[in-house]
């Protein structure tokens, strides 16, 4: 992968379009990347990532981090075009992440969403063509070209040197997540979670089938009632292999118990029912020699009775005899009682109907009466033309008082409207104030609005300088005391280091053994070996105080960056609060140059919030006003044209009053003569009908009652006849001699009860086997109910025996062949939990057999892991002069797995030690050599993808003279495979030492970027 040109656009700290020409910058192989702290060098490799894989690294991409610069226009998008050249194929990535955008319509923003576009440079036309639009195939073509995911392109392509120092002093289970997601092992963790899913599974299948097979046992000792002994036999649980064979061998001698149970209880129950068969034959026979005795007896009782009550039988025949020749008269009573209440009710109906007749017509006859009623009948026909006039006229009355109440209804209207258009004029004027007043109120908002955003950054910078002030003095203070303390322990480490030079002869002596060949002269003689002096300085003193020295070094070094950081933020936040934009009168700046003061600039800050919270309040009735402006003028056409419609509607009802005066004038004549000596038509015409009605009924009335005297005197003589006929003297002896239904069906019951009591009696008497038991002497059925009762309950005690002895076999035999199936079923279960399990143990690295304690995970990661410290071996031996070598580690530590294992090996002391006993400069180059070296055996594992083009981050600082001279020439090295390497770093002697640079430019209003080869810069 070869990196052509890379355009920004508003993205991080780069507010317009930066232009970065890679082929001139990477053309002599090595270039610098430097800048200020903030500036945006890493905002450089941020874009290079995003263009590839549409996000940035690690946590600059976390949620609600916005990737648009603060310092871009708003109309300016965020956009990232990289041209580059990968698996021999120049492409053209554009992206643009989702950004806020102002609206095409109206105001506010809107949310755009992200973009991306993919083009491809045609060699033989020299023209782009586009390849797609999708983020998604994007990315998955830009990933299968790299052969890399976004994490591994972020540490094999951006060596963030933090992270590989971190990685060396790491333990083994950091050391294999970094690992993993370089060289995606989850293929082997997911076989050895799939192992121990499976191990799992088949435990819970065979512990399930030895519950089932132990709970078959239990119920298998539930139905045996304890005939067989304890179960299950002790020492036998769940899982284990025994369980099976004793529960099959106590099933086996249960069930022999219950057949010979079955056996016997089959036995006593033939002879209890025999003997309760017996017993039963006895009982029946005394029952029935008692019953018929009774029944004799009895039947003699009733013969008696019934010989007694045969009078009063005879009497009850003779009464219903005479009822029912009554009968034959009875329709002709009831005929003689209709016509009765006929004729009375019509008697006095014609009472009443001659009551309330004229004088004249009292005594007068049917046919008199409805001559009269047809008379009145004519006079009323004659009034109903009359009735429709007095109708109409009362309509006209009605309609005259609707247009009087209607002429006062407009005339109230006309009032208010007259008496609303004279006060018109100065309403409207006051509305009208009302308007341009919140207008100006509003105007005076926004002006205020644009005071208010300077003055409160000013007043925030000020606050903000007074702080970093005395922070800056605190970390001057700091600085000074860490660089006294860095120049004193460098004094003590050199003096130690000349100590030890001169007693080094002292030092080589007492390594001496006699007979052994001098390191230095290689004599196995030693006849004068140096002696110590007192206060010999060792190795490990001088250890100490080296690293002792390089502590305070680095916390110099740290101290220094600190106090430029506060003193920069110091410098801009007091070129905030001296820039202009502050009104007048909240203007803190001093007349002789001195930086405002933070109170007086928070007191304008309030002043203005206050004027320009009530000029905004005013101006939020600007609406309002419009609105009742409008209002009023509307009102003030509708009172107009109502003024008019009320005119128009009087002049209508003026000429519809006129015609009905002249109508209810021509009504009145007619009327008069017409109500002859009545108030009004309708009430003489009530009159006469009522009149009509009255005589009307009376005529009905009078022939009503002469038709029912004829009917009462044709009733009178056929009821005489029919009782004569019936045998009755008169016809109220035979109504005297009738009988109710109730009466009737009680008299005939007991004739008919008397009758067959009779008849029964007489056929008991006659049976021939009741007489022979009466002969006999009294029967005592009690005592052999007793000897039933005692038999039956000693044959159910025995079917109750002889039933369940029948159904613990059945079960027995039901429940040995389930477990003797379950059985079955468990033995190929227990087999593949067996060698699941120890496949399980043996990738996880718990198993006896697997002597490191290594997953399979991690013996994949060791392999790599070798792979990469031999790699980087090579670089790290020239960075150290030879004397560092990293070696991999398999070995356990304590009682924790093995497998990631890193030490490094120090030529000078012949001893390997933990890579997180290095110092400050040593973790640097060693973390670089391990960057290296992993990105070479990760591109090997990608296909061997060619990474034409490295950045590295930083940690440059932290190395001497002589060691940066080396890693110089290191990196110097990596173009011999046409490598392009960028570093990252704001180290000044890295200026001097690298022509060719890209320096990032911070600004007030964004950072730029510039090119700079060709000669060193400062």
């Amino acid at each position: 992968m070869r990196l052509h040109r890379l355009a920004v656009t508003a993205f991080g700290p780069f507010a317009t379009t930066q232009d970065i020409d890679f082929d001139a910058l990477t053309a002599d192989g090595l270039f610098l990347l430097h800048g200020p702290t903030g500036a945006g060098k890493t905002s450089v490799l941020d874009a290079v990532c995003f263009a590839l894989y549409g996000k940035v690294p690690g946590a600059r991409q976390s949620p609600g981090t916005s990737l648009r610069s603060d310092h871009a226009p708003v109309d300016t998008p965020t956009e990232v075009l990289l041209d580059l050249t990968v698996g021999g194929r120049r492409l053209e990535i554009l992206r643009s992440p989702a950004q806020p955008r102002p609206k095409r319509r109206g105001t506010g923003f809107t949310t755009e969403k992200a973009q991306s576009r993919l083009r491809e440079h045609d060699a033989t036309t020299g023209t782009w063509r586009a390849l797609s639009r999708s983020h998604d195939e994007i990315g998955e073509e830009i990933e299968q070209l790299l052969g890399m995911s976004r994490e591994q392109f972020c540490q094999v392509v951006l060596l963030p040197q933090g992270d590989f120092a971190r990685f060396l002093r790491a333990d083994a289970e950091a050391r294999g997540r970094l690992l993993g997601k370089l060289f995606d092992t989850r293929c082997y963790a997911a076989v050895e979670e799939r192992l121990a899913e499976r191990r799992r599974a088949a435990e819970a299948r065979v512990r399930a089938g030895d519950e089932h097979l132990l709970a078959l046992a239990h119920r298998m000792e539930q139905a045996a009632a304890g005939a067989a002994g304890e179960l299950p036999p002790p020492g036998h649980r769940p899982g284990e292999p025994g369980l099976a064979a004793a529960v099959l061998e106590w099933a086996a001698v249960a069930r022999a118990g219950a057949r010979d149970r079955l056996t016997v209880t089959g036995s006593a129950l033939a002879l209890a029912e025999h003997r309760r068969a017996a017993a039963r034959t006895a009982l029946d026979d005394l029952r029935e020699r008692d019953r018929l005795q009774h029944r004799y007896a009895d039947a003699r009782l009733r013969h008696r009775a019934s010989e007694a009550a045969r009078p009063a039988h005879e009497a009850v025949l003779a009464e219903l005899e005479r009822a029912r020749r009554a009968e034959r008269v009875a329709p002709a009573l009831t005929l003689r009682a209709a016509a009765d209440r006929d004729h009375r009710t019509a008697a006095a109906a014609l009472t009443a109907a001659r009551a309330a007749l004229p004088g004249d017509l009292a005594d007068a006859g049917a046919d008199q009466l409805t001559e009269a009623e047809r008379t009145l009948r004519g006079e009323l026909g004659a009034l109903t033309a009359a009735r429709r006039a007095e109708t109409r006229g009362e309509e006209i009355g009605r309609e005259k008082d609707r247009l009087d109440r209607a002429a006062r209804a407009d005339e109230d209207a006309r009032q208010d409207d007259d008496a609303w258009l004279r006060g018109w004029e100065a309403l409207r004027r006051a509305h009208q104030d009302e308007l341009t007043a919140a207008q100006d109120a509003a105007t005076r908002a926004e002006q205020l609005a644009g005071l208010l955003g300077p003055a409160r950054r000013r007043r925030d910078a000020a606050v903000e300088r007074d702080r970093l002030t005395a922070e800056a003095d605190t970390a001057d203070e700091a600085l000074r005391a860490a660089r006294d303390a860095a120049l004193a322990g460098r004094a003590v480490w050199l003096d130690l280091k000349e100590r030890r030079l001169a007693d080094f002869a002292a030092e080589l002596a007492s390594a001496l053994v006699p007979g052994d060949p001098c390191t230095v002269c290689g004599s196995a003689d030693h006849p004068a070996p140096a002696a110590p002096r007192p206060g010999l300085v060792t190795r490990a003193d001088e250890d100490a105080a080296y690293e002792h020295h390089t502590r305070a070094e680095e916390a110099a070094a740290e101290a220094g960056r600190r106090a430029a950081r506060i003193h920069e933020a110091r410098a801009a936040a007091r070129r905030q609060a001296r820039a202009d934009g502050a009104p007048p009168a909240a203007d803190g700046n001093r007349p002789d140059g001195h930086d405002p003061v933070a109170a007086e600039l928070a007191a304008a800050v309030v002043q203005l919030e206050l004027d320009h919270r009530g000029a905004r309040d005013r101006a939020s009735g600007t609406h309002a006003a419009r609105e009742a402006l409008d209002r009023i003028e509307r009102e003030h056409e509708d009172r107009l044209s109502a003024r008019h419609l009320l005119d128009q509607r009087g002049a209508a009802r003026t000429a519809e009053r006129e015609a009905l005066d002249r109508e209810q004038a021509a009504l009145s004549e007619q009327l008069e003569q017409a109500r002859g000596g009545a108030r009004s038509v309708a009430e003489r015409a009530a009159a006469l009908e009522r009149k009509a009605r009255l005589i009307a009924t009376a005529a009905e009335a009078v022939r009503a009652a002469d038709q029912a005297a004829r009917r009462l005197k044709e009733a009178d003589g056929q009821a005489a006849d029919a009782a004569y006929r019936a045998g009755f003297a008169t016809p109220a002896e035979a109504a005297g001699a009738l009988l109710g239904d109730p009466e009737h069906r009680a008299l005939q019951h007991r004739a008919d009860a008397w009758q067959a009591e009779a008849a029964a009696v007489a056929d008991r008497l006659a049976e021939s086997d009741a007489r022979d038991a009466a002969a006999l002497p009294p029967a005592e059925p009690e005592a052999a109910a007793g000897a039933l009762a005692a038999a039956e309950r000693a044959a159910r005690d025995a079917a109750s025996g002889r039933d369940t002895a029948r159904e613990r076999c059945a079960a027995l035999d039901t429940l040995s062949g389930d477990a003797a199936r379950s059985a079955r079923e468990l033995r190929p279960l227990r087999e593949e939990y067996e060698r699941v399990a120890r496949l399980a143990a043996l990738t996880a690295g718990t198993s006896a057999e697997n002597e490191r304690r290594m997953r399979l995970e991690s013996y994949v990661l060791a392999a790599r892991l070798e792979q990469v410290a031999a790699a980087a071996t090579v670089r790290l031996r020239r960075m150290s002069a030879g004397r560092y070598t990293l070696t991999h580690s398999d070995a356990r530590s304590g009682g924790r797995r093995s497998g990631l294992g890193l030490h490094v090996v120090d030529a000078w002391t012949g001893r390997e030690r933990d890579t997180a006993t290095l110092s400050g400069g040593e973790t640097f180059f060693a973390s670089l050599a391990l960057a290296l070296g992993l990105a070479d055996v990760v591109t090997e594992e990608a296909g061997g993808i060619r990474l034409d083009t490295l950045f590295i981050d930083e940690g440059f600082g932290s190395l001497d003279e002589q060691t940066l001279d080396e890693v110089l020439d290191v990196l110097d090295s990596l173009r011999e495979r046409d490598r392009s390497v960028g570093i990252v770093s704001h180290v000044a002697d890295l200026r001097r030492r690298i022509p060719t640079q890209l320096e990032v430019v911070k600004e007030r209003h964004g950072s730029t970027v510039v090119l700079r080869a060709g000669g060193p810069g400062d």
